[in-house]
């Protein structure tokens, strides 16, 4: 009883009022074993039983004659006569004798089974508490690892995701479970990261515009020959300053909507939404002596179309920026085995192929031509428009150009045959904007 107790002090202790699952497996191994054992004694008995229960032949007409001793001396022959004559030889009946036979090995096969049945059930009350013990130690080293794993959780926080489990044994499901966690707090590491990364990139350029809208509201106090001419320059460059401070707001908060989904899909035609952006586009492309083609054909896709609109805008406007005079910007949309894929290739400065994935992160720019701080440039461009294509289900490939410039294509998911309306799409024709031909 001293095993049962220190096991179940050590239940108590390690799982409070409730029952840990240590203590349910050890309970499972225990019950299990007693079930087999009680099983076994069962049929073990009932096999002995019947196996010594075996009764002699009988016959009734069977007679045993107990013959005189023939070896017993002769008496001497001057000794006086018996008055008693010698007995004749004896007759005992064999049923009357193979009744008292019977009697006995029944009484002695009654004690055997008794003592046999009494051993047994002693000794599987024995092995039962050994096997309890036995699972307790199995399941607390099966469980070991899931300990590791809770503590670890328990200590693991914002500041120390850095931390691995890095369980060791064989592969099987509790190493894959430790694998797999750590890959977890690998994902979570670098959310973290990239959202403290963001937070001060965010907090950088916000503060950019209002130190300047500071410095120049000191300088035209300052000024004590200000005039109402350099007093108007000065509000207007502050006003510019505001006007960037909300052009960073809205990027960050078409940011933040595009991370939070999509609730409500419509079909909208992508190739009527493209040739809007192109035409918005158009003066924009002229200033800078970029030519901007488009070339549309029907393609529907699903989604939030104020967002599509953007990421569209967003990438026009993107090729656009980074480019250089007398340089091309080719705009695309049409269908792909039933998908509505939107390319837009530009030329400009070569990009390395391993700082792509840069391009996306906010605030991450490259140096050179392309990403040069420029006043119309917020680094929230292409961010937005990955997050917009995730939350469409769409797809993003960018692929660096070897003559310099990207080509991006951002591939829709197939509309449903009840969703899409092929009388929404027009097919279009490729067309040129140009401010240089």
């Amino acid at each position: 009883m001293s095993v049962i107790a220190t096991l179940t002090r050590r239940a108590v202790r390690s799982g409070g009022s409730r029952r840990t699952v240590r203590a349910k497996l050890t309970l499972l191994y225990g019950g299990l074993f007693l079930i087999s054992g009680a099983t076994l004694l069962a049929i073990t008995y009932v096999l002995v039983r019947y196996s010594i229960l075996w009764d002699p032949p009988r016959d009734s007409n069977a007679t045993f004659v107990e013959q005189p001793d023939t070896t017993a001396p002769l008496p001497p022959q001057d000794a006086a006569p018996s008055s008693v004559s010698p007995e004749g030889p004896r007759v005992i009946d064999l049923d009357e004798a193979s009744e008292q036979a019977r009697k006995a090995l029944a009484s002695q096969r009654s004690a055997l089974m008794q003592q046999f049945l009494s051993n047994s059930v002693i000794a599987l009350a024995l092995m039962s508490l050994l096997s309890i013990a036995l699972g307790w130690i199995v399941a607390g080293r099966i469980l070991r690892p899931l300990r590791t794993i809770t503590a670890a959780a328990r200590d693991i926080s914002a500041t120390s995701l850095h931390r691995r489990l890095a369980l060791e044994g064989p592969g099987d499901e509790l190493k894959d479970l430790g694998d797999t966690f750590d890959a977890l707090l690998v994902r979570l590491d670098r959310s973290f990261q990239a959202q403290r990364q963001f937070v001060a990139n965010a907090s950088h350029e916000l503060r950019t515009p209002l130190a300047r809208q500071r410095t120049i509201g000191q300088v035209a106090l300052s000024d004590p020959e200000a005039s109402v001419e350099s007093l108007r320059q000065a509000h207007e460059r502050i006003l510019a300053a505001g006007a960037q401070q909300e052009r960073l707001l809205e990027a960050l908060l078409t940011l933040t909507r595009s991370h939070a989904g999509i609730e409500a899909r419509q079909p909208f035609d992508l190739a009527r939404l493209t040739e809007e952006v192109v035409d918005a586009q158009s003066a924009g492309a002229r200033q800078r002596a970029v030519t901007l083609r488009s070339s549309v054909t029907e393609a529907v896709a699903t989604g939030h179309r104020p967002l599509a609109e953007r990421l569209v805008v967003n990438l026009v406007d993107n090729a656009l920026k980074h480019n250089a005079p007398g340089g091309e910007v080719e705009v695309s949309a049409r269908t792909v085995d039933g998908r509505a894929v939107l390319t837009v290739a530009n030329t400009g400065p070569v990009v390395p192929p391993e700082k792509v994935d840069t391009l996306f992160q906010p605030f991450q720019r490259l140096g050179g031509t392309r990403t040069g701080r420029r006043s119309d440039g917020l680094g929230l461009g292409l961010s937005i428009v990955q997050a917009i294509a995730v939350a469409h289900d769409a797809t993003i490939a960018t692929v660096p150009r070897p003559e310099g410039g990207l080509s991006i294509t951002v591939s829709f998911p197939v509309v449903p045959v009840a969703t899409g309306d092929p009388k929404a799409a027009v097919p279009r024709h490729g067309r040129a904007t140009a401010g240089t031909r």
